[in-house]
């Protein structure tokens, strides 16, 4: 029998899932020249520590997705809650920049258990047919994630220090994320998660071959590493090109922008291939790009960069589950989203530093128009998977994927 996520699972995974992307990710590039001052390093020393953070992460996500189908996802992201805390705790601690780096990596490794790939898992365990429609529901709660924490992490800077700031974000980790993914535990034990996929996969489903799987895991790759470019520097490259202030108002209408994408999706998309739905996503990035090179410092041209980004990054992190769900299945979906996302991450974890790299060597404007690129290239990838698709027999339908 098919059953729906219960809403105060999906309100608890939002609520988690905002508070996580926001106290372990977006808040880095808001506190990263404050903590570069701190430890007397430069800003790129600071990003890079940031990048390789986000690196060792992804080397985890398979691990992590193993263990979520293995133990069940509440139960994962209820550990990783405690050890992001632990972590955010050792940050705020560092008595120098090198402590502080790999207080860095383990808060990333941490993060590989409480973020997307797992808050899916755990949507796909809890839940029967309706998992791709609980995805999209997840997707635009957590789309709050920047538009809170970016604004939140400025005022809350403006009266503590960065180290405050991280204590504070620790202690919200421990008090709300922990007894949430503890209460979720019961409803994703391996052994529901079984019965349920059991009766999903009883339905039929398009095949999908190595060729496709390829081009998807090449699409994530690419467009992560465009989007990670983008957003770990996003407020500080509005300023750079003439926007002053205006250049945090510009980036907090990212978040809105994520959400309208959803919500677009969740009234209209319905019965969209989620494979056209990918190619929509990724041609939103070098769109905006496009719009705000050309318009720059225009601040209605950057307004529209950043919703075009909002669109495109909400629809983004909708396809980086549901795509892999429409192509092969429920059953080992934990593994299956580790891998995905470490080839999403790993490009995204060399982005924040080599966009700064980039910009501190070549300027601003080239680097953006190298990104868009980027994302053309993305673009391609996603667009030839339903020719793929029309293209590949039935069946050859029969191996995709890592092996166990």
């Amino acid at each position: 029998m098919d059953r729906r996520l219960p809403f105060w699972a999906l309100a608890a995974l939002g609520a988690t899932q905002v508070i996580g992307y926001g106290t372990l990710y977006y808040a880095f590039s808001i506190l990263a020249a404050d903590i570069a001052r701190d430890f007397g390093k430069a800003d790129a020393w600071i990003f890079g520590a940031f990048s390789i953070a986000l690196l060792a992460g992804s080397f985890l996500a398979p691990i992590a997705g193993r263990l979520a189908d293995r133990w069940g996802a509440g139960r994962l992201m209820a550990a990783g809650s405690a050890a992001a805390a632990l972590t955010l705790l050792l940050a705020a601690k560092s008595p120098g920049p090198i402590a502080f780096a790999l207080s860095l990596i383990a808060m990333q490794a941490a993060a590989a258990s409480v973020l997307y790939a797992t808050a899916f898992t755990a949507i796909v365990q809890a839940s029967g047919r309706s998992a791709q429609t609980s995805i999209v529901h997840l997707t635009l709660i957590a789309g709050f994630a920047s538009t809170v924490f970016w604004p939140l992490t400025s005022w809350l800077h403006g009266h503590l220090t960065w180290r405050e700031v991280f204590l504070l974000f620790a202690a919200l980790n421990l008090a709300v994320c922990l007894p949430l993914h503890l209460a979720l535990g019961r409803l994703t034990s391996p052994a529901v998660g079984e019965k349920r996929t059991a009766a999903a996969d009883a339905a039929p489903r398009p095949p999908a071959n190595m060729l496709v799987f390829t081009l998807m895991l090449a699409g994530f790759a690419i467009e992560g590493y465009a989007l990670s470019a983008i957003l770990a520097q996003l407020v500080p490259l509005t300023q750079a090109l003439g926007l002053g202030a205006s250049g945090l108002v510009v980036a907090s209408l990212f978040g809105p922008g994520q959400v309208a994408s959803r919500l677009i999706n969740l009234v209209f998309g319905r019965d969209l291939s989620q494979a056209w739905l990918a190619v929509i996503a990724t041609v939103l990035l070098p769109l905006g790009l496009a719009v705000l090179l050309t318009t720059s410092p225009w601040l209605a041209g950057a307004v529209l960069f950043a919703i075009c980004m909002g669109l495109g990054s909400g629809l983004t992190s909708i396809v980086g589950g549901t795509l892999p769900l429409e192509l092969c299945g429920r059953r080992g979906y934990g593994k299956l989203m580790g891998w995905a996302t470490f080839c999403k991450q790993v490009p995204a974890a060399v982005a924040p530093f080599a966009m700064s790299a980039s910009m501190s060597a070549m300027g601003v404007v080239p680097s953006l128009w190298l990104v868009a690129a980027a994302g053309l290239a993305g673009l391609a990838a996603f667009a030839a998977i339903p020719l793929a698709l029309r293209l590949s027999k039935p069946e050859a339908s029969a191996s995709y994927g890592p092996t166990r």
